[in-house]
């Protein structure tokens, strides 16, 4: 599982960091940074409720 964010499209409320704090980062300015590499085993959950968090859409999780 991967996580991509549209990072043109974040406009940094930061909601997915609230909801998986342990997969979405922010930079200084307060945007997500896009996740490197696979989502590790287990956490495939929050992953989900991260990109659902986000108003813009602007993650995709495949």
């Amino acid at each position: 599982m991967k996580i991509s964010i549209d990072t043109a499209a974040c406009s940094g409320h930061a909601r997915c960091a609230a909801a998986a704090p342990q997969l979405f980062r922010l930079d200084d300015d307060g945007y997500a940074v896009p996740f490197e590499g696979e989502v590790p085993a287990g956490l495939e959950a929050a992953g989900r409720d991260g990109e659902r968090a986000c108003p813009e859409r602007a993650i995709t999780v495949e």
